[in-house]
């Protein structure tokens, strides 16, 4: 006999075992049961989404791809069928954009291992992205934007800063005789990551608490001195140039940020969850709370010392209109201490559903850039009516077709004391989802601002 995978056996093992549990042994996620439409569209057994990735980011540019999926959902009769999005859950993506980005990541999902109240994850990325922006690291990116050769020099839109960087100008110390600041708000970043985590779900379920560890080895290079495009401003000719100085490296060797070279990162993440989401990948009804934390010190491996904090609620509620109206609203805060913390853990909010790039970009605030704003301490929020327009089936393939409208806003501050709500960024839009076969959410958003307009294209609910 063949020796079937060895993932193909655990999961096996994890069917089987679920489908021997007694009901009453299974109380404690009574409350997550899925809505009867949905339900009724789940398919049963394991099958594969595979799509070939076509995405749009306007930092990023034009990618293509792949985003396979393996689920396995068990039958009808398992105990756990009605109230967990799968029994286990295998997903690889790689992906190549136009910018010369590209990614490549893995992980598996077990909820409710067996039956009982454990779920695992492990998550592998590598990654290299020459994109990544930089404004600045404290509550004064909140102002208009500036450049960086020249800080008096302010931009009420992106077009017109964009237009305004890639102009030839005199060099500065340690420049070329002319040279332009077309990259000079870019790095590129190499990371190699390795997470580990699993949560226990305590008392009638609703409650998790949740360890994991995460080791990472990131790298980062700047611009300065590379020759890109530059426009000539007398004449509006094109021509090239070296990069000025990039505004990461000035603020580096001013010693207001750190931890420009990179090194090898190592966190102990530990969280405490409220769920009572009825479908994880795209829920009908139910409220998701967490306290989350990630502590990286010299102690455990690392060359940083940090301590992050975070805090996310998010509500989805049904709404007695068309064929799947719902309204979808998160709110989340989060600050980093230590007086040394590097720049690059202000650009993300971790959290075991999935991290969070904060502040701008596809994750929260969508009229505006990537990183657009960053501070010690962040704050947003974002709601969306996820309207249902039309229901298809194709074989054994379920799609659903629906439109949401949102309203995004957010803001940073240098100290979480001072968090108010004044100087509050907002952006608003519309999008178009497709809900293939329930779990995988194929989304088109399009976020306006007063500085911006934005398009984005790609998997996976914002929230």
């Amino acid at each position: 006999m063949k020796r079937l995978p060895a993932l193909l056996l655990f999961t096996l093992g994890v069917g089987a075992h679920a489908s021997a549990q007694q009901p009453d042994s299974l109380s404690f996620i009574r409350s997550k049961r899925m809505s009867d439409a949905d339900l009724a569209k789940k398919r049963e057994g394991t099958f594969i989404t595979g799509l070939p990735d076509a995405s749009s980011d306007p930092v990023t540019g034009f990618g293509v791809g792949i985003k396979s999926n393996v689920y396995w959902n068990g039958t009808r009769d398992n105990p756990l069928f009605a109230y967990t999005p799968y029994l286990a859950h295998l997903k690889a993506n790689v992906a190549y954009y136009t910018s010369n980005a590209r990614e490549l990541s893995l992980s598996a999902d077990v909820p409710y291992y067996r039956g009982s109240r454990w779920r695992y994850r492990v998550d592998f990325k590598a990654q290299q992205n020459p994109t990544n922006l930089y404004f600045g690291l404290t509550d004064a990116t909140l102002g208009q934007l500036r450049l960086p050769s020249d800080p008096t020099r302010t931009f009420a839109t992106y077009e017109d800063y964009d237009n305004a960087r890639k102009q030839l100008r005199p060099g500065q110390a340690g420049e070329a005789a002319l040279v332009t600041d077309a990259l000079s708000n870019r790095f590129r970043e190499t990371e190699y990551m390795l997470n580990l985590k699993a949560d226990y779900a305590i008392g009638a379920g609703k409650m998790r608490v949740m360890g994991g560890y995460e080791i990472q080895n990131l790298q980062y290079k700047t611009f300065t001195g590379t020759k890109t495009d530059a426009v000539d401003p007398q004449t509006g000719a094109s021509s090239s140039a070296p990069n000025g100085k990039s505004l990461l490296e000035r603020d580096f060797e001013q010693g207001t940020i750190f931890g420009l070279k990179g090194g090898w990162i190592s966190i102990v993440q530990t969280a405490l969850i409220y769920d009572t989401r009825d479908f994880e990948p795209d829920p009908t009804k139910g409220v998701y709370f967490e306290a989350a934390n990630e502590f990286s010190n010299k102690i455990i491996g690392s060359q940083f010392n940090f301590n992050k904090v975070f805090f996310q609620g998010r509500l989805y509620q049904k709404l007695p209109v068309g064929r799947r109206t719902v309204f979808a609203a998160r709110a989340g805060a989060g600050t980093i201490f230590g007086k040394e913390a590097p720049f690059f853990e202000f650009q993300d909010q971790w959290s075991p559903d999935g991290s969070i790039n904060a502040l701008g970009g596809k994750q929260s605030l969508r009229g505006y850039r990537q990183n657009r704003f960053l501070a010690r301490t962040v704050a947003f929020a974002n709601t969306e009516l996820r309207i249902r327009v039309a229901d298809l089936k194709l074989g054994r393939q379920s799609f659903g077709f629906g439109v949401a409208p949102f309203a995004d806003a957010g803001t940073v501050r240098n100290r979480w004391q001072d968090l108010s709500f004044d100087n509050i960024k907002l952006s608003y839009g519309a999008g178009g989802r497709v809900a293939w076969n329930l779990s995988t959410i194929v989304f088109l958003d399009y976020g306006i601002s007063r500085e911006d307009r934005l398009l984005y294209f790609g998997i996976g609910q914002v929230f």
